[in-house]
């Protein structure tokens, strides 16, 4: 599969994974391992440096790439705190910046995204924004200094998949940066879809953690994601109204 570029970092899964929700941290690893991914996301509160034997950092392997998120925050000075934090912790350059008000729906904070992103791009962080749908809103991202755009398929959890497809159409038709699905993707055929229309990447969670078998899970999830970059790459054939024959309708078997 093709390279993506992320900073001046290359990734070559398209793939990027969680650490939430999984119950038990053991299955990290192996997820990994099969899934191919080469970036998890983590919550900052979950990294425990006063119990070792419980911190998250532990179950991640040192060739995959942190992106800390800033879950909790909700407000764009709460997510710098949080961002400086991590990089101060050792968690490197790269900030998922994740601004949530809204408690029922977990949509997140445009405005307050798009004010952290300029602050903390200034300082030198590579900085995926977790986001609405929303083309004007990208767009300034993008100004604000943005490695990527990660517009939400669906709201966070409900494994509903892309609701927001025109949305992201949108987005990946007219931005300049990477387009990076990011929540409501619950099966391998919506990250395959994805994928398919045109995205990056996806970063999936819940539906790997919570299933039954997230080893297994992981590795569905990686072959979907190559099938539906492939796809991609090779250009779907046009969709029709009517009927077209594969094979000619004139004429029977030995009929001249």
């Amino acid at each position: 599969m093709d390279k993506l570029i992320l900073g001046e970092k290359e990734f070559n899964s398209r793939l990027f994974t969680g650490t939430g929700k999984f119950s038990d941290k053991s299955l990290i690893k192996p997820m990994l391992e099969m899934s191919k991914s080469e970036m998890i996301t983590l919550a900052l509160r979950r990294v425990d440096f006063d119990m070792p034997q419980e911190n998250i950092l532990n179950y991640i392997p040192k060739n995959v790439t942190l992106l800390p998120n800033t879950s909790g925050a909700k407000t764009a000075e709460e997510a710098v705190k949080i961002a400086r934090i991590a990089r101060t912790v050792g968690c490197g350059n790269f900030i998922k910046i994740e601004i949530i008000n809204d408690m029922k729906y977990l949509f997140p904070d445009n405005e307050e995204t798009i004010k952290a992103t300029k602050i903390l791009a200034k300082e030198g962080f590579i900085v995926l924004p977790y986001m609405m749908p929303d083309l004007i809103a990208a767009k300034r991202l993008e100004d604000a200094g943005a490695a990527a755009i990660m517009p939400l398929g669906s709201p966070i959890g409900s494994n509903k998949g892309l609701q927001t497809k025109y949305m992201i159409e949108i987005l990946i038709e007219n931005c300049k940066l990477p387009i990076i699905i990011d929540a409501g993707i619950g099966r391998p055929s919506h990250a395959a879809k994805a994928m398919e229309m045109g995205a990056a990447a996806v970063l999936v969670n819940s539906a790997i953690a919570c299933s039954e078998n997230p080893i297994k899970m992981g590795k569905a999830f990686s072959l979907a994601v190559q099938a539906g970059r492939e796809a991609y790459l090779a250009k779907l054939a046009e969709e029709k109204k009517y009927a077209e024959a594969s094979s000619p309708l004139t004429g029977f078997l030995f009929e001249e």
